[in-house]
C-alpha cells in the first residue's frame, strides 16, 4: 500500500510540475519565465530551461539577466549532452559578451563539448579539429584558469586521435603494398607528416616503426638499379629507430631488417 501510496505521489508531483511548466510556458511575464527557468536548471530540467531560455534571449539582450540567459542556454544543452548546440551558443556568449563574467566558463565548455563528441578515428574528424581550436583559444585567452590542465589534457588526447588516424591511413598504405603502384611509399609520406605536425604523439614509435618496414619492402620490390640506394635509406632509417627506441619491443624486427639490408650492401 505504501509503495502504491509513494508511486501515485511522484505521479502527481510530475503532473503538477508539467502543469505549472505549461502555463508558464504560455505567459507573457518574461520574469516568471527567466526565474522558472533557472529553478528548471537547478532541477536538472533541461530541456525545460533551454526551452524557455531560448524564448528569453532575444528578449533580455543588452541586460544582465540576456548575458545570463545566454549562458544558462548553452549549459542546459552541455547538460543535456547536446554539445552541438551547447557550442553554438557558447560561442554566441563570448562573442557578445568577450569579456563577460561567463566568459571563460563559456570558452571552456564550447571546447571540452566538442572534444566529448569527437568520433572514433576511423570517422570524419572535423569535430576533433573543432575542438582542439576552441579549447586552444581557451588557454590563449585564460592561460591561468583553473581549467587549463583539463584543456591540454583534452588537447594532447585529441591530438593523438588524429594521429592515430594518419596511422591506419599509413598502415592501410602499407598493406595495400605495390597494388596499383608504390604504396609503401605514400606510407612514408602519411607517417612522417603526422609526426612533423604531432611530434609528441604517443604513436610515433608505431609511426617511425612503419616508415622503417615501409622502406624496408620499398626497396626489396624496387628494380635492380634503384635497390642499392633504397636499402641504405633502409640503414639510415633502422639508425633513427633504435637511436630514439632502443629497447623497443619491435627491437628484434628492426635488427632482422637491419641485417638483411647490410648482407644486400656489403656483398656489392
Amino acid at each position: 500500500m505504501t509503495r502504491r501510496f509513494l508511486i501515485l505521489l511522484a505521479v502527481v508531483v510530475a503532473l503538477t510540475g508539467c502543469g505549472e511548466y505549461n502555463k508558464v510556458l504560455k505567459s507573457s511575464d518574461y520574469n516568471l519565465k527567466y526565474d522558472f527557468a533557472k529553478k528548471a536548471f537547478e532541477r536538472k530540467k533541461y530541456v525545460q530551461a533551454y526551452t524557455l531560455l531560448g524564448d528569453l534571449v532575444p528578449i533580455f539582450k543588452g541586460t544582465e539577466k540576456g548575458e545570463e540567459c545566454l549562458y544558462l542556454l548553452g549549459l542546459s544543452y552541455y547538460e543535456n549532452k547536446d554539445y552541438l548546440n551547447a557550442g553554438s551558443y557558447f560561442k554566441q556568449y563570448y562573442a557578445q559578451y568577450p569579456k563577460g563574467q561567463f566568459a571563460e566558463l563559456a570558452r571552456f565548455y564550447a571546447g571540452y563539448g566538442y572534444y566529448l563528441d569527437s568520433p572514433e578515428p576511423q570517422l570524419d574528424q572535423s569535430e576533433t579539429i573543432k575542438a582542439i581550436e576552441e579549447l586552444q583559444a581557451f588557454l590563449d585567452y585564460f592561460p591561468k584558469s583553473d581549467k587549463v590542465a583539463i584543456a591540454q589534457n583534452a588537447i594532447f588526447e585529441l591530438q593523438d586521435k588524429l594521429v592515430l588516424k594518419e596511422l591506419e591511413n599509413a598502415q592501410l598504405y602499407y598493406n595495400l603494398g605495390s597494388y596499383m603502384g608504390n604504396n609503401y611509399e605514400s606510407a612514408v609520406i602519411t607517417a612522417k607528416n603526422a609526426i612533423k605536425t604531432y611530434p609528441y604523439s604517443k604513436y610515433k614509435e608505431k609511426l617511425e616503426m612503419l616508415i622503417l618496414k615501409s622502406r624496408f619492402k620499398e626497396a626489396q620490390m624496387s628494380v635492380d638499379e634503384k635497390k642499392e640506394e633504397r636499402f641504405r635509406t633502409v640503414i639510415d632509417e633502422y639508425y633513427a629507430y633504435i637511436n630514439d627506441y632502443p629497447n623497443s619491443e619491435n627491437r628484434k624486427e628492426a635488427d632482422n631488417i637491419f641485417k638483411i639490408a647490410d648482407k644486400f650492401l656489403n656483398r656489392k
